[in-house]
């Protein structure tokens, strides 16, 4: 009987693969693979998150990768070694839901040792009333890298797009005579120029935006702080600090559970802003939209953004009534599921077809559509919906 064949190099990368998925406990014994080296370093990383606890303590924390902070912090330094950035960040989250971790990130050796990302941001959020002080500015500066990171990469594209908006939006279509952009006006009436005389008839004239507060377009961010909208809540804070810095707009940021928290003041700081938040509780969208109505002072010319799930637990009928109340006073009124790369989550379908009923459809963004979407609001055009996926 001749000897089984070594596995080609195709087989033997696939079964390699596949015992580094199955991991060291009974499912893997099929592949007869044995792994060294570095590949035996990655599947010690992966078996102490994802290997077999079925008889153990349901109290994770003491399997695995174990209770100590120290322990935990080379566990991440192992993982940033062996994976991509992408691959660290899910087996970060990973650890922190499958293992207990969160109150080990009130450590701040294991904080210097994570993969910062939005995800993070989030769970540090949610512990910061827990949070020591000592931990806080380990936290903090986690919390600015992140918070950094976007708005290099989105700041830049919302200003020129809001920008160019606000300029569209702000021309006058009767201007008084010293109003007039007579460069633009010339251009538009090309077509009327009469060669007999020499001359453009200028049929329809063309104002410049004046900078007075009293044509200033005003925008605010409704954003619910439930724990679902963890991602949603970073985002919307960068984007309120870009938004704010923009002089032709009058920014305000509203957060809310089962109260309101009005957190402009603090706009000049993403990171005030998000550590001025209580990820988690209950939710209250009708006092929230209460709070944003009383402050307006100029519906034609405002922009109302609701981001939340639409999980009311407050007066479900008042909400909807409150939102019809905006429109009919001339508020433009945006209902986002959610402002984050991941899609809708588990959100109250009943209203929001009851929105949609009123022309303010409800639908997930991404943060880098949501400058198109706030154009087209400013503009008072139609929303950019993405289709559903």
């Amino acid at each position: 009987m001749s000897p089984p064949r070594a596995p080609s190099g195709h087989s033997a990368e696939r079964l390699r693969r596949w015992r580094l998925v199955l991991g060291n406990d009974k499912g893997a014994d099929g592949t007869g693979c044995t792994l060294a080296g570095t590949d035996a370093a990655m599947d010690r990383t992966l078996q102490a998150l994802y290997g077999d606890r079925s008889g153990e303590d349901r109290d994770w924390r003491g399997a695995g990768l174990g209770g100590s902070a120290p322990r935990i912090a080379r566990w991440l330094g192992d993982i940033r070694t062996y994976f991509p950035t992408s691959v660290v960040q899910v087996m970060q989250r990973d650890a922190i839901e499958r293992l207990g971790l969160s109150a080990l990130l009130l450590e701040p050796e294991l904080l210097e040792a994570v993969e910062a990302d939005v995800h993070l941001v989030g769970t540090l959020l949610s512990l910061n009333r827990a949070m020591p002080e000592t931990v806080k500015e380990t936290a903090r500066a986690v919390v600015r890298k992140v918070v950094q990171d976007l708005e290099r990469r989105l700041s830049s594209r919302t200003r020129a797009t809001l920008t160019g908006a606000l300029d569209r939006s702000s021309r006058l279509a009767r201007p008084r005579h010293r109003d007039i952009d007579w460069d633009r006006t010339i251009r538009a009436n090309l077509k009327h120029y009469l060669p007999e005389h020499g001359t453009v008839v200028p049929e329809r004239l063309i104002g410049h935006g004046r900078a007075a507060r009293s044509l200033r377009k005003e925008v605010v961010l409704c954003i619910d702080q439930s724990g679902s909208m963890a991602a949603s809540v970073v985002h919307a804070s960068v984007f309120g600090a870009v938004l704010a810095s923009m002089r032709a707009l009058d920014t305000r940021l509203v957060v809310f559970d089962t109260s309101v928290v009005d957190l402009t003041d603090q706009l000049a700081d993403p990171v005030d802003v998000l550590f001025g938040t209580r990820l988690g509780g209950g939710t209250d969208i009708n006092r929230a939209l209460a709070y944003c109505q009383s402050r307006i002072t100029r519906p034609a010319e405002t922009v109302v953004v609701l981001i939340s799930d639409l999980h009311e637990g407050g007066i479900r009928d008042g909400m909807i009534k409150r939102v019809a109340a905006m429109k009919a006073s001339g508020v433009q009124f945006v209902s986002l599921l959610a402002l984050s790369d991941e899609g809708a989550p588990a959100y109250d379908r009943e209203h929001a077809a009851a929105l949609a009923a009123l022309g303010a459809p409800a639908f997930a963004c991404t943060p880098d559509l949501f400058p198109e979407v706030m154009a087209a609001a400013l503009e008072k055009r139609p929303l950019p919906i993405p289709e559903p996926g």
